[in-house]
């Protein structure tokens, strides 16, 4: 882990206090993948209430804390530096036990999250970043703020369990995908379980090894990954090149299908998506229609539907990510 820039100006004894008030778990594990990503493993003090694969919580830390030297310089008021900063995250899940064998969720008793350290805002005059520059800073022991409350409508649903379940995400946006593969492995899906995730390099495959795994357990399941940034996707004379991998084009060209080695069908295919709006492709009604149409409008013009109503076969549901 990095070095802290100048804590805040609060006395030690009043942020302990302050901790002590707030905070209600701890950070029981921390796997870096790299400088700026990482999965943070947090048992709650107290036992989490059910929840299906796929939904999200808040994490909060207090605005006192010290933030991860080389990240956004942040000035807080008086009236907010004893408050928190929160941001929601799916849930992921560890994908295997330390026997090796599937983790759904209902198997821990902590709670997964794959998280990129955010290091600015993206653009000018933006808020600087409030919760990632300070949690990259905790290890095995440190304590944070987790919401009881998990939440959100992004779950599996009823699915037949000889249907294709296929899910699409980008970056981060892979969290929730494991959640429920992991949940249908376990509980017995009998249908191909497709998860792709398209990143910008290899490194950034937090999972791959856990996946690589679970594909030799379970014949009916399929870990697809994509990059868009690495040499062979930039440089022409690369021996492999491959050019930019967008899940748009590798959907619409059949490649997906054929390393799926499923058609892929609207009759039988369930599918996700989440992470970069882009991706996405979601239009607000009103909204002018992106010049590279999204997942949502490729999805559509091979005879699926994104009716929130529907639920069946050749359903599409998804989860924006920022």
């Amino acid at each position: 882990m990095s070095e802290a820039t100048d804590a805040s100006e609060l006395a030690a004894d009043e942020a302990e206090a302050l901790r002590e008030k707030y905070y209600n778990a701890t950070v029981i594990e921390r796997i870096d993948i790299h400088d700026d990503l990482a999965r943070f493993r947090i048992r709650p003090d107290t036992p989490v209430e059910p929840f299906e694969p796929g939904q999200y919580v808040a994490i909060g830390m207090g605005n006192w804390e010290p933030r991860l030297e080389g990240t956004q310089v942040e000035v807080v008021s008086e009236s907010k530096l004893r408050k928190l900063g929160r941001r929601a995250y799916s849930i992921s899940c560890p994908m295997l036990n330390p026997a090796g064998k599937v983790a759904p969720v209902d198997s821990i008793d902590y709670l997964e999250f794959y998280v990129t350290l955010v290091r600015r805002a993206d653009g000018e005059g933006k808020k600087p970043p409030v919760l990632t520059p300070r949690l990259f800073l905790l290890g095995p022991g440190g304590r944070l703020e987790l919401q009881r409350k998990i939440t959100g409508h992004y779950v599996l649903g009823e699915i037949d369990p000889d249907d294709t379940v296929l899910m699409l995400g980008t970056g981060t946006g892979e969290a929730p995908h494991n959640a429920m593969s992991a949940h249908l492995l376990a509980s017995g899906h009998r249908g191909k379980i497709v998860n792709v995730t398209s990143v910008r390099k290899r490194c950034d495959l937090g999972y791959a090894k856990e996946h690589a795994e679970l594909m030799t357990q379970y014949a009916n399941y399929r870990y697809l990954c994509f990059t868009t940034r690495d040499p062979e996707n930039l440089d022409p004379a690369h021996p492999n090149f491959v050019g930019k991998q967008y899940l748009q084009a590798l959907f619409t060209s059949g490649k997906l299908a054929e390393l799926a080695g499923d058609p892929l069908s609207p009759s039988n295919t369930h599918v996700f998506l989440c992470g970069n709006p882009a991706m996405i492709g979601y239009v607000p009604p009103g909204a002018e229609p992106p010049s590279t149409p999204g997942m949502l409008q490729v999805l559509i013009d091979a005879g699926f539907t994104d009716d929130h109503d529907y639920s069946g076969a050749g359903a599409i549901r998804f989860e924006k990510y920022w």
